[in-house]
């Protein structure tokens, strides 16, 4: 147990059986009555947000969630397999719960597995990974003076957009957020 006022972005708060990850928060004291806090929460299991406002004070129940560095092996068609580096335990994941990090996911990559209770929640990538570009048409030259893109399809299967000039076999840096190329990485 928690109070409203001990509230950190990254919390996992437990309301009413259901998982609220805080996405932000920020106390406010009107000029009459008393303090509260605002929030933003994120459902963990279904991704829905909303906008929740606390009482000073007020207890609320926070989740323990465990989240351990697990290296991705691989997909056994039905669940993407994690595993612990630390002891070795093996973890089948879902695919609904992997969700859009499935297109970014290469086998050996390390990911942050958060779990409540035994049952995971999230996988976690970091902000950008490394891929390679199977397949893209080739540029012309001039190519990179304009601001334009073309379809690219990354190694893991996923299409990005990227400038004209990135050519096939090129390693590319791109964010896992917003599935959008950052660079090329210099070998």
């Amino acid at each position: 147990m928690a109070t409203t006022n001990d509230l950190k972005n990254g919390m996992v708060l437990n309301l009413d059986g259901q998982l609220w990850q805080v996405i932000w928060f920020q106390h406010h004291k009107p000029g009459k009555g008393g303090a509260v806090v605002r929030s933003k929460l994120k459902n963990v299991e279904s991704g829905k947000t909303v906008d929740k406002t606390f009482n000073a004070d007020v207890k609320v129940d926070v989740a323990s969630v465990d989240k351990r560095n697990m290296q991705y092996l691989y997909n056994d068609g039905t669940s993407y397999v994690f595993m612990d580096t630390s002891d070795y335990e093996q973890l089948e994941v879902a695919p609904e719960i992997v969700g859009d990090a499935a297109n970014f996911l290469l086998e050996q990559q390390e990911a942050l597995v958060a779990t409540n209770e035994g049952r995971v929640l999230y996988i976690e990538l970091p902000a950008s990974v490394e891929l390679e570009i199977t397949f893209t048409e080739p540029g012309v030259a001039g190519d990179s003076a304009t601001g334009r893109t073309k379809p690219a399809t990354l190694e893991t299967g996923h299409e990005i957009q990227v400038p004209l000039f990135i050519t096939q076999g090129e390693k590319v840096r791109v964010d896992t957020r917003e599935s959008s190329y950052l660079g090329r990485v210099k070998s």
